[in-house]
């Protein structure tokens, strides 16, 4: 320190910044150093490729019907094979791949923007209004979360874009109580208190320092509900309440392909792959995250 007080202002504020690196590039160094988090970002980047490189990649259309060449096995013509329409489940997959991260992606930023409104709100201003939101939240998780989604879906009617707003419902609580909780502790700290003293309206001081101050584990939390909400997708899919028919949906890929199990296996294995490696990738990346973000992982 002595030699820093030496040198220039600049010169020593550079030299400070580069032995105290800023928490973001800190939490990156610690992911870099994590194998699997790599692995799962890896897997998680090779299906966002996919879907957008699907109409180059994709040698068939997704929806064409060859009956002729119904039910093949593997071969160089198609790769996955086909189904029980004579439709290449090689270019299917590969646009399932665009529906499934959509509705994963989407779903989940409905809920993380609802969820954190809401458990901002219930865990700043407390009392009536934490009382009636936390009860609310409290009534959703009391369902298991398929059959809320599946209640919510036959509300709505079954579609694709119904799922998606029935996954991002049921995945509200599990965010707004996660940020009341932080919210609760946060709001306790002294330079809040300092805000309130000098009249700080409560928009900002909830904007400008409880919000950056509680976003590590909605990350957290938000990656790893992808995984979850593609596995949701795919459930409804299955049950024939998600996406409907061509759509090259993996949930109803495997619905179609229930009846040909020993017939033809490789039309249920295929799109059961690429949903297990999507979900596998987004979680092996979550754990990492968490490890990084979370202050009671870190040693």
């Amino acid at each position: 320190m002595a030699e820093l007080a030496k040198r220039p202002a600049h010169i020593a504020a550079e030299v400070v910044e580069e032995k105290l690196p800023t928490p973001w590039k800190e939490a990156w160094i610690s992911f870099y150093k994590n194998r699997l988090a790599l692995v799962g970002l890896g897997i998680v980047v090779f299906f966002i490729m996919i879907a957008i490189l699907a109409p180059i990649l994709a040698p068939y259309s997704f929806k064409e019907q060859v009956l002729a060449d119904r039910m093949l096995p593997p071969s160089g013509h198609h790769w996955f094979g086909t189904d029980d329409f004579g439709r290449d489940i090689f270019s299917r997959i590969v646009y399932g791949a665009r529906i499934s991260l959509w509705v994963g992606f989407f779903s989940v930023l409905g809920s993380v923007i609802c969820g954190t409104i809401l458990g901002i709100i219930a865990g700043y201003y407390g009392r009536w209004v934490d009382t009636i939101i936390s009860r609310v939240f409290d009534v959703m998780l009391a369902f298991p979360s398929i059959l809320l989604a599946i209640a919510v879906v036959s509300i709505l009617g079954p579609s694709l874009q119904n799922a998606l707003i029935a996954i991002a419902v049921i995945n509200i609580p599990n965010f707004g109580r996660l940020v009341r909780s932080r919210v609760l502790s946060v709001k306790q700290e002294e330079y809040i208190m300092a805000a309130r003293a000098v009249g700080m309206k409560d928009s900002r001081i909830l904007f400008l320092h409880i919000l950056p101050n509680s976003i590590s584990p909605v990350i957290v939390q938000a990656t790893l509900a992808i995984a979850t909400s593609i596995i949701e997708a795919a459930a409804l899919g299955f049950l024939g309440m998600g996406a409907q028919a061509p759509t090259p949906e993996w949930g109803k890929m495997l619905a179609d392909s229930k009846n040909y199990i020993t017939q033809a296996p490789w039309t249920l294995f295929f799109p059961g792959m690429a949903i297990m490696l999507t979900v596998l990738g987004f979680n092996l990346m979550g754990d990492g995250l968490r490890d990084v973000l979370d202050p009671k992982m870190k040693n």
